[in-house]
Parts: structure tokens; C-alpha cells; sequence
């Protein structure tokens, strides 16, 4: 039995149902802690018709760990060790900060679902750095993103300072960075996602990167609560400004839109927002014709689901929630799963197949 198949049998086993009886904040934690003490296996080669290259960067598979999972780059062995093509890390902020007040993080299991009002908690850049310095010295084999926010205590005028800050301190260790401007669980965050206030940022970001010795691409995080109409203004403004990725997309405060009565404030992630993240994918990909690589986040818990998101037009696709109802094992799944589709549908690589359902 290989080192995933274990994992993820004592996982689907006794580690679920004893995690699921928990608190969703302290199984997080439990699985966090867990994995960072996982001796690091490597996992067995991709399928090479799995591996893409975007940005100059070479992916050895299209499946990414979501932003919210590892916020302080802890565990980044044990995303290597299941199997991942890369991993975004984060939601970083320039300085340590708490969070949301406890609880925080609740499960909608009928649903498949979690709804999350963190706030992103942080150990800060300073903490971060040195844990990225150490694995890009012991060399991690997947491409790392860093995902960056900013305070919450910060005042609006000084957002872009803190994105700066964090371009200074840690863009040189990040392989692509992603702004994220969509959490719905920092106050006026979501206002930065407008024409003028996007530009006003990403002028800003843009100047300080490209000061950096080796310029990391700079993607954005966008909300899936937009409207058709902000959506293609997003579009227009991403192109623009030469932004080189869309991430696609953050949690939902919708409910009854998709089907699901919670009392729970945050945002919604999971089953319930994977046709809308797909919709989202295919509007972007279209109004852009493809100009823009993009990565479909949301719902994602089988190889069917990655495979519909990549043919509705991303490049690279992330799950976190689906991990934790489908286990350990659901990423060697996937992987196995999309090699058997391309195989099935005549494709020769994962880029052959994004956005051929447009």
C-alpha cells in the first residue's frame, strides 16, 4: 500500500468520524498539525499529460490546495507528499492578527459544505518568510503560490501599502502571487474589486514587483457574488492593467441561490458553489478569449468536476473543501481520473482541453 493509500485509509477509517465530532476549527488544526509531522514522501510521478506550463512555470499537474487551508505555510510537505501539482498558501497579512472571534469555521455536511467567517488569521510575513527561505533551500518539488491580504485594522487609504509591503517582503520566495480582493469576511475588502479601486491597487502592486530581481506573476481573487455586468468590467480592468491570472473564486454569501439555509454568517464553500464557479470560469474565459489563464476554484470533489471547470476554461484548478469530506486519497483520484479523460477524449495534454466548451 503506497504512503496516500494509507493516509487516506486511516483517514476514511477512524480520523474522519473522530474529527467530524469536533469542533471544525480544532479538526483543521488537528489535520494541519498532522501533516506538517508526516515524514515527506515522495508521491509516485504524474501522468506527463497531466503537467502544464503557465507563466514559465512548469506544473507537474493541474491540481491545486486552495488558499484557507495552510494560511502560515506549515504543512507544505504533506501537500507535496499527496500529491499536489502546486499549492497557494496563505491568506498572509503583513502583521500577525487573530481573526474573527471564535467559532468560526462550521460544517453544512447534507450539503457538502463549509461556511467560514476567519478573518484572516495570520502569523504575519515575518513568521511566514523564514519557513518559505527554509523549504526553497531544501528544495520543494510543486510551485508555491503566496495569497495576501491585508489587516484588518488597516485603513483603506493604507490597503495598497500593505500589499506592497508584502510584495517587498515576500514576492522574491513566491513562485505567482495572488491578491486576494474578494474575502467577504474583511470589511471593504470587496470594494477593491471595482474598476477604479483595482487599477488604483494594482498600479501600485505592479511598480513595487517589478522592482523585485525575478518578478513573480501577480493574479487576482475574485468574489463568485458578482454581477454578469461587474464581472466583464473586472475582465476589462484585469486586461488593461496586464494582471496575468484570474483566480476564480473566493467563498459565496449567497444562500438561497444555491440552495442552502444556514444561520452561520461567512462565506460559503463547497458542493452548493460548483456550477456557479463553473458559469463564472466559462464568462471569464469567453469576454477574455482566453487571454487570461485562470484558475477554477470552487465545489471541486472528482475528477468530473476538475474536468468540467478545465474544458469551461481553467488553466489550473484548486479544492480545499472537497479534502476535507473526500479525504486524503481524492487528489491521486482526480489525477487518475483526468488522465483517463484526456486518454478517453483524444487530448494529448491538460492545455488542449481548457475551454473547449465555451
Amino acid at each position: 500500500m503506497s504512503a496516500i493509500s494509507t493516509i487516506d485509509a486511516i483517514y476514511r477509517h477512524f480520523l474522519k468520524r473522530y474529527l467530524f465530532g469536533r469542533d471544525a476549527e480544532y479538526a483543521h488544526r488537528t489535520m494541519l498539525r498532522m501533516l506538517a509531522a508526516t515524514p515527506a514522501f515522495p508521491a509516485p510521478p504524474d501522468a506527463p499529460e497531466l503537467g502544464t506550463n503557465l507563466w514559465g512555470i512548469d506544473f507537474p499537474n493541474p491540481i491545486g490546495l486552495a488558499a484557507g487551508m495552510d494560511k502560515d505555510a506549515v504543512a507544505v510537505h504533506g501537500w507535496e507528499t499527496l500529491g499536489f501539482g502546486f499549492a497557494e498558501l496563505g491568506t498572509i497579512t503583513p502583521r500577525p492578527q487573530p481573526g474573527n472571534e471564535i467559532p468560526r469555521i462550521w460544517r453544512v455536511p447534507e450539503r457538502r459544505a463549509l461556511i467560514n467567517r476567519l478573518g484572516f488569521p495570520s502569523e504575519g510575513m515575518e513568521a511566514v518568510a523564514p519557513r518559505i527561505e527554509q523549504l526553497r533551500k531544501a528544495g520543494v518539488s510543486i510551485p508555491l503560490a503566496l495569497n495576501f491580504g491585508p489587516n484588518k485594522d488597516t485603513p483603506s487609504e493604507r490597503t495598497a501599502a500593505d500589499y506592497i509591503a508584502l510584495i517587498e517582503r515576500l514576492g522574491p520566495l513566491a513562485d505567482f502571487i495572488v491578491v486576494n480582493v474578494s474575502s467577504p469576511n474583511t470589511p471593504g475588502l470587496r470594494d477593491w474589486e471595482s474598476s477604479e479601486k483595482m487599477s488604483e491597487l494594482f498600479e501600485a502592486i505592479h511598480e513595487h514587483a517589478a522592482k523585485l530581481p525575478h518578478p513573480p506573476p501577480v493574479l487576482v481573487k475574485i468574489s463568485p457574488d458578482l454581477e454578469r455586468n461587474e464581472l466583464f468590467r473586472v475582465c476589462e480592468t484585469v486586461l488593461a492593467l496586464g494582471i496575468e491570472g484570474i483566480v476564480a473564486c473566493n467563498t459565496t454569501i449567497m444562500r438561497e441561490s444555491v440552495g442552502v439555509s444556514s444561520p452561520h454568517p461567512g462565506g460559503l464553500s463547497g458542493q452548493p458553489i460548483l456550477i456557479r464557479t463553473r458559469e463564472l470560469i466559462r464568462d471569464i474565459f469567453t469576454h477574455t478569449r482566453g487571454q487570461i489563464p485562470i484558475i477554477g476554484v470552487g465545489g471541486i470533489a472528482s475528477a468530473e468536476d476538475a474536468w468540467l471547470h478545465i474544458r469551461a476554461g481553467a488553466s489550473l484548478v484548486e479544492l480545499y473543501t472537497g479534502l476535507v469530506y473526500e479525504g486524503p486519497g481524492l487528489i491521486a483520484r482526480i489525477k487518475s481520473g483526468l488522465a483517463d479523460l484526456l486518454r478517453r477524449g483524444g487530448f494529448r495534454s491538460i492545455s488542449e482541453a481548457v475551454g473547449i466548451d465555451r
